[in-house]
């Protein structure tokens, strides 16, 4: 459990850092992300982020041998 409780807290702070430097734009767009825009309706979602963060997550574990 301690493992686990270091790995997301490791996380929180990268994500901190990330946020620090790009104030107020968020996260860069990845490539695959979904953004439609029409004139009165915008829709965003961004599955490069989730596919790079089940990655992450994904090899953080493997390591961790959970």
């Amino acid at each position: 459990m301690g493992k686990i409780l270091i790995i997301i807290g490791l996380i929180l702070v990268i994500a901190g850092i990330l946020i620090h430097f790009y104030p107020g734009e968020g996260f860069p767009r990845l490539p695959g992300d979904i953004y439609i825009e029409k004139e009165n309706y915008s829709f965003y979602f961004p599955l490069g982020w989730c596919i790079a963060i089940s990655l992450i997550i994904s090899l953080v574990l493997w390591v961790t041998g959970k």
